[in-house]
């Protein structure tokens, strides 16, 4: 590995050689001074940025709803085909060797369109542990993913009427 990387320096100080007198300085990391590089990393708010932040201590509550069904999205990595499913609470739709179960689907009361929760089990059929069991949220779908290197599964919506 060292050979490559050096033989790739190489070839780039010929090439940039020609082109002016160019020097490329590099320096390794841990020659760096620790509060330099936290110096480098820190930003202190200005004074007007001052009053926009504010921090939450308490927790904050959502009042939900249960809809009788909801919509999900699968995306099979390696066919790149995009497939919607509309699932009743407790209903199971098979994809290839993927189940995906949806055992609720929450609403906030005020904004029906504005999120989704869901509660999905999703297997693998050839396996005997879930690949997920848990909750999705339609707004933020990466706060609570499905790990797989084939599937990915997001909440779109619930289905309210």
């Amino acid at each position: 590995m060292r050979s490559f990387f050096a033989s790739s320096l190489l070839g780039l100080s010929l090439i940039a050689a020609p082109l002016g007198a160019q020097e490329i300085v590099t320096t390794p990391i841990d020659q760096i001074p620790l509060d330099e590089l936290i110096g480098q990393l820190t930003t202190v708010p200005n004074e007007e940025e001052e009053e926009l932040l504010t921090t939450v201590t308490e927790a904050v509550t959502l009042q939900v709803a249960s809809a009788t069904s909801g919509e999900l999205r699968v995306l099979d990595k390696l066919t790149g085909y995009v497939t919607d499913l509309t699932l009743g609470t407790g209903e199971t739709a098979s994809l290839g060797f993927l189940t995906v179960t949806m055992t609720d689907c929450r609403y906030p009361v005020d904004n029906p369109s504005g999120d989704a929760f869901t509660a999905l089990l999703v297997r693998d059929t050839r396996e005997a542990t879930p690949l997920f069991s848990g909750w999705m949220l339609a707004s933020s779908p990466a706060l609570n993913a499905m790990d797989h290197p084939r599937y990915d599964v997001w909440a779109l919506r619930c289905i309210t009427s």
